[in-house]
C-alpha cells in the first residue's frame, strides 16, 4: 500500500506530462539517466568504501575533485582525454591508498573517530586544491569524437553525444564491479574480510593488502568521476561537498554494499533532481529529502539492502 500511494502520483505525473511536452518530458528522462550515471560512478567508489568495507570515508569528494583537477592538466597538457581519465583514477586511487594505509587502517570501527578525522581531511584538501587551482571554474573539453549533438532522434531529434556515453560508462563501471565482487575469488575474499576479518587472515589472506586495494578502487572511481563530470559539471570549490552528499544519498537510498542498489539509487536520485529543476524549480531541493524520508521510513536498509 505505501508503496502505491508513491506510484501512483508519480504514473499520473508522467501521463500528464508526457503528453503536455512530450519532448520536454523525454529529454529531461535522459538528462536525468546521464546524471544518475555520473553519480553512480562516483557512489560505486563510495559503496565499496562505506557500504561494504564499512570506513567512513567523508572525504570521497574531495577525491572526486583532486582526481577531476589532475585529469584537467594531463588532458589540457596533451591534448588525450583517455590520458586525463587515466591520471585522475590513478591520482585518486594513490590519495586514497594513502589514507587507508596511514589513517583509517588504524581506526577500523571506530566510526566517530573516522567521520572526524575524514572531515578535517576533506576541509584540508579543499583548501588545498582552491590555493593551487584558485576558486576560477574549469571546464574541460569533451573529445573531438564526442563533440557535437546525435541528429535524427524520434522526438527527440537531437543529444549530447557526451552526454549519452555518460549512460555506456556507468553501465560498464556497474557490470564490472558487479562481476568481480560477486564472480571472482577477490570480490569473495572482499565480503569474506568484511564479514569476519580474522578467520579470514587465519587462511593466510593479507587482509590489510585486500582492503587497500579495494579503498585504492573506491577512490579512483571517485577521481575518474571527477574527470567525467568535469566536462558536464565543470570544476569549482564545492562540488566535492555536493557529490559527497550525492553519495551518501544514492548509498543510503539504494542500500548499503550493494553495487545493484547503488545504480537504482542514482537513479532515483537523477531523475528527481532533473524534473524537479524542469517541472517545479521552486521545490527542487526539496524533493531528494522527500525521497530519504520515503525510504528511511519504509525501507530503513535501503532498496537492496539487508541485514548484517
Amino acid at each position: 500500500m505505501p508503496w502505491l500511494l508513491i506510484a501512483g502520483p508519480i504514473l499520473v505525473f508522467s501521463i500528464w506530462a508526457l503528453f503536455d511536452n512530450p519532448r520536454l518530458f523525454l529529454v529531461t528522462m535522459l538528462n536525468g539517466l546521464t546524471l544518475a550515471s555520473l553519480y553512480f560512478i562516483v557512489a560505486s567508489g563510495f559503496t565499496l568504501v562505506f557500504g561494504l568495507m564499512r570506513n567512513v570515508n567523508l572525504a570521497h569528494g574531495s577525491l572526486y575533485l583532486l582526481g577531476g583537477y589532475i585529469g584537467f592538466i594531463v588532458a589540457e597538457k596533451t591534448g588525450w582525454w583517455i590520458l586525463g581519465i587515466a591520471a585522475g583514477f590513478a591520482a585518486a586511487a594513490l590519495a586514497g591508498l594513502l589514507l587507508q594505509v596511514l589513517v583509517l587502517r588504524h581506526m577500523q570501527n571506530q566510526d566517530l573517530r573516522q567521520t572526524m578525522v575524514t572531515i578535517g581531511l576533506s576541509v584540508v584538501v579543499a583548501d588545498l586544491l582552491m590555493w593551487i587551482f584558485t576558486a576560477q571554474v574549469h571546464q574541460m573539453e569533451a573529445p573531438a569524437w564526442l563533440q557535437g549533438p546525435i541528429r535524427g532522434i524520434p522526438i527527440i531529434n537531437a543529444y549530447s553525444a557526451y552526454r549519452l556515453s555518460l549512460l555506456g560508462m556507468g553501465i560498464a563501471i556497474g557490470v564490472g564491479l558487479w562481476l568481480l565482487l560477486n564472480r571472482t575469488r577477490v570480490g569473495m575474499m572482499i565480503r569474506a574480510g568484511v564479514d569476519d576479518r580474522g578467520m579470514l587472515a587465519a587462511a593466510g589472506v593479507n587482509v590489510n593488502l585486500v582492503f587497500a586495494v579495494t579503498f585504492a578502487l573506491g577512490a579512483g572511481l571517485a577521481g575518474l568521476g571527477g574527470v567525467i563530470g568535469a566536462v558536464e559539471l565543470s570544476m569549482v570549490p564545492g562540488e566535492d561537498t555536493r557529490l559527497l552528499l550525492a553519495s551518501l544519498i544514492v548509498v543510503i537510498v539504494g542500500g548499503m554494499g550493494s553495487v545493484v542498489g547503488a545504480a537504482l539509487g542514482a537513479v532515483v536520485l537523477g531523475l528527481a533532481e532533473t524534473y524537479g529543476l524542469a517541472y517545479a524549480p521552486t521545490y527542487s531541493v526539496v524533493f531528494t529529502f522527500v525521497i530519504l524520508v520515503l525510504v528511511l521510513a519504509f525501507r530503513p536498509r535501503g532498496l537492496m539492502g539487508r541485514a548484517a
